[in-house]
């Protein structure tokens, strides 16, 4: 409260207006900087992949980075959106890896080492994507990711992601650090599959009262995270701040050179709270940084199989693990019981040079065989990569960044968008591959760079 009040005081609406349209050219070269910067770290160069059909740089391709979102043709749109929006220390947050960003490169190159071996003279005129998710029908096999400070990159983001969830048909896991409370998220698209995802902080008291109100809201699953107990080494977000309590100059100048993301945003509506959280931390403590850092820094590092046991006897309904990176754990988990397991590298945001979850899930998917629902996290853009990850042995896979984009870029509508692009693109792809329905995937149709079986 205190933070918006401040805001509101210290900014005059009409002289941040004139500011920000004064900075207007500055805003452009900003993001376009941004937007090549932080597409190369993250292994997404716009003209890599096009090069063959380029001659002297023509003709000229520019992604999509208008207003409408319908006009998005692939999640790149989205992204271009989204980067000419966002001010800096925002888009750092969103896009960021840490340290060299090795281990988010990973997740998107990991795709690139499969290749498809498509059948042709097959019937596929009747093309489904349909699935089951923890036994129930789901349009196809997605679930929006665990994202937290969705209100920062827009206002009441997690209740946008949960309405474009239902839209779509498809589970939406609500961070515990997110800024719209479960019970809003409910009210706001009834009948979602609302699952909740668990950071464990402070006592034991914390996360029992956070799944005491989970399953009053009526979510449906709980998913822990358990490879975020110690804070990752986000290099590019801390350039942006001064210690841990504040925006550098520059970061907070560079914002009003955004002016709808500034309006709609902290001038409206002040700068988010983790509502979820938030009687939980001492008052003195409840600002936006100084609340962030207090939980952080009452993340035990400690966690352990026997918290896992602890909240497996508390929780009955379906328990799923999320960070597995290492067989031996994979194994662990399945004999600890849980009914799922999300191989995530976080995003690439905790340990760097990590191996990516798709390297991983062949052999998870032996493991497990057929008792556990194995998930992957983490680098997932197109609707190839969905394929070549159920091919590969995910039962589905979860997208954080990419229904990001969309909410970034155009809210509710943009995050509809990400998710219809992806199934169009799977559906599509699924066509030209020559399979008819989830179940005909398998890694018959893939090969490996360089490797025909």
């Amino acid at each position: 409260m205190q933070d918006r009040i401040f805001y509101r005081r210290a900014v005059n609406h009409d002289s941040v207006h004139l500011l920000a349209c004064a900075l207007a050219g500055l805003a452009g070269a900003v993001a376009g900087a941004s937007l090549v910067r932080r597409s190369r770290s993250s292994g997404f160069e716009p003209n890599r992949h096009t090069q063959l059909a380029q001659l002297n740089d023509t003709p000229a391709r520019r992604y999509y980075t208008g207003f409408n979102p319908q006009r998005a043709i692939a999640i790149s749109d989205l992204r271009a959106m989204s980067h000419k929006r966002l001010p800096r220390f925002a888009l750092e947050y969103l896009e960021g890896g840490a340290e060299d960003e090795a281990a988010m490169l990973r997740e998107r190159r990991a795709f690139a080492n499969w290749r498809f071996m498509p059948r042709t003279l097959v019937d596929v005129s009747h093309r489904s994507l349909a699935t089951n998710i923890l036994g129930r029908p789901a349009a196809m096999p997605l679930v929006i990711s665990p994202t937290g400070l969705n209100g920062i990159l827009h206002v009441h983001g997690d209740r946008l992601l949960a309405q474009a969830a239902l839209h779509a048909d498809v589970p939406f896991v609500q961070s515990t650090m997110s800024n719209d409370t479960m019970e809003e998220v409910a009210r706001a698209a009834p009948g979602v599959r609302h699952w909740w995802q668990l950071y464990v902080f402070g006592g034991d008291e914390i996360w029992q009262e956070l799944l005491r109100r989970a399953d009053r809201v009526g979510c449906e699953a709980l998913v822990l995270t358990t490879n975020a107990q110690i804070f990752g080494d986000r290099e590019w977000q801390r350039r942006n701040q001064i210690g841990k309590g504040r925006l550098s100059a520059s970061a907070a100048l560079e914002s009003l050179t955004h002016p709808l993301w500034f309006v709609e945003n902290p001038l409206s509506h002040g700068l988010p709270s983790f509502a979820n959280i938030i009687d939980f931390v001492p008052k003195d403590q409840r600002s936006f940084f100084a609340a962030s850092n207090w939980v952080r820094a009452h993340q035990p590092a400690s966690l352990s199989w026997d918290t896992v046991a602890k909240i497996r006897e508390r929780w009955k309904k379906p328990f799923i693990l999320k960070g597995i990176l290492c067989p031996d754990d994979v194994r662990r988990a399945v004999d600890s019981g849980v009914d799922g397991i999300v191989l995530s590298s976080h995003g690439g945001r905790q340990l760097d040079w990590t191996i990516s979850p798709l390297d991983l899930l062949p052999f998870a998917r032996k493991i497990v065989g057929e008792k556990t629902a194995l998930y992957i996290s983490g680098g997932v853009r197109r609707g190839t990569d969905l394929l070549k990850a159920c091919a590969l042995g995910a039962d589905a896979v979860w997208v954080g960044r990419a229904p990001l984009y969309g909410l970034c870029a155009a809210g509710a509508a943009g995050a509809v968008r990400a998710l219809e692009i992806l199934q169009a693109e799977a559906r599509n792809a699924m066509g030209l591959l020559g399979v008819s329905h989830v179940d005909d995937l398998g890694p018959h149709l893939l090969a490996q760079t360089g490797r025909v079986a």
